[in-house]
């Protein structure tokens, strides 16, 4: 017990302190806590093997996995603030449309490279994989954005976009997800269940919005029988922990998998909190403050997930990398074209797709979901499959935080200037 919590003040301590070095160089705070958590990690200081002075295996950062949990729950309870009434009917529609076409041109443009590499080299991409990994494309990662967003108070069209854009790609990921790995299923094993394929994605939007709304409906009843601030507060907090909870059961009802999502369902109670409770916008500012170290904890601890010993594959090198260059283009085109047609905002248009780099937690949790299916269960497609996702999530998490920074900057809605300190000194 000691020792975890000495690992956890260490790690809390050792991102902020990169966070120092990360600050002259311009890079968002989200890339020193990645950096920490490497080094930190099972392949750097965790070497040693002293319990509690880093994470000395990858099963020991494993275990940690509720704090990650948790961690996105706050993060997708917090991004359901950006679905106001007022404001999805200003942008709803272009928000839906755009999120919906960069996931279908991810999705395409990966599958379609990824089979013709099959062509080349059948022995690490076979015809399910490729299917898989076009599916794992659509999912865009949160969690970094926001933190970037927050960190630089960013401000504007592409901002106000944004936020929206990337909670829908979770509802979008999964239903391109469900019928990618039943296909994929389906070519493996020879049989489609056509009744689990259309159900589960529907089954699973369904219920994480239903069980959301009512617990945001019960969030903003209870909360008018509290007028302190902390305890409001705590309320806030057990609500969101409740949430989290209920998105780990799961089900079988004739055959048919029944499960929720965590960031739906947290960014659903979210939304239906936020429109319902008049003093949510000092709530929330409060929570800001209260999870800052629980989020600078998850960067750390993913940065530690990360497996440094997938470069010296280089046969995954060479198939991430084109996996890494093809998602790339289909989010930005995607986003490119339907943000045009949709008539947004030229800042929007150009510079909306490079802040939908950044790749993590939903990729990560499809490819649980892809290496515990009974199907693929200890295959050479998990073990192909799961050195992709992480070989391109480690690139995505260190460079697509600085991207998004960059691309925010450009449009305008970053300040990098005259920003004040905790002690009021203005600083260029």
């Amino acid at each position: 017990m000691t020792n975890v919590v000495l690992c956890l003040g260490i790690a809390i301590l050792a991102g902020l302190l990169m966070t120092r070095f990360c600050k002259p160089l311009g890079l968002p705070a989200v890339t020193g806590y990645l950096v920490a958590g490497i080094l930190i990690g099972p392949y750097c200081l965790g070497q040693l093997g002293i319990e509690g002075l880093g994470f000395t295996s990858l099963h020991y950062v494993e275990s940690l996995s509720v704090i990650c949990d948790v961690a996105l729950g706050f993060i997708a309870f917090t991004i359901g603030n950006e679905f106001r009434v007022a404001q999805v009917k200003a942008i709803g529609k272009q928000a839906a449309i755009v999120s919906t076409c960069a996931a279908l041109l991810a999705t395409i443009l990966v599958g379609g490279g990824m089979l013709v590499i099959h062509q080349f080299m059948p022995d690490v991409v076979s015809v399910p994989t490729a299917l898989i990994m076009a599916a794992i494309a659509a999912a865009t990662a949160p969690a970094a954005t926001l933190m970037v967003v927050k960190q630089y108070k960013a401000k504007g069209p592409v901002t106000t976009i944004l936020l929206p854009v990337v909670a829908l790609d979770d509802a979008i990921g999964l239903i391109i997800f469900a019928v990618c790995f039943g296909a994929a299923k389906a070519f493996a094993t020879g049989h489609l269940n056509v009744l689990s394929l259309i159900l589960e994605p529907v089954i699973e939007i369904v219920a994480s919005l239903a069980v959301g709304s009512a617990l945001g409906a019960g969030l903003a009843f209870v909360e008018r029988f509290f007028h302190s601030r902390s305890k409001r507060l705590s309320l806030t907090v057990a609500f969101v922990l409740l949430g989290v909870a209920i998105s780990t059961l799961k089900f079988n009802v004739g055959g048919v998998h029944v499960g929720f999502s965590s960031l739906l369902l947290c960014m659903m109670m979210g939304t239906v909190f936020c429109n319902l409770c008049d003093f949510s916008e000092e709530l929330m500012d409060r929570l800001d403050r209260w999870t800052g170290p629980l989020f600078a904890l998850f960067f750390v601890i993913s940065g530690a997930e990360l497996e440094l010993s997938i470069f010296t594959q280089w046969s995954v090198v060479l198939v991430g990398v084109a996996y890494i260059v093809l998602r790339c283009l289909g989010k930005h085109f995607g986003s490119y074209f339907s943000a045009k047609a949709t008539k947004c905002e030229p800042t929007i248009t150009k510079y909306l797709g490079i802040t939908l780099f950044p790749q993590a937690g939903v990729a990560l949790g499809m490819m649980a979901i892809v290496a515990g299916s009974q199907e693929f269960a200890g295959s050479h497609e998990v073990e192909i499959i799961r050195n992709l996702t992480l070989f391109s999530v480690m690139i995505y998490e260190l460079v697509g935080p600085m991207m998004t920074k960059v691309a925010l900057t450009k449009a305008g809605e970053i300040n990098p200037e005259h920003r004040k300190s905790a002690r009021g000194v203005m600083h260029r």
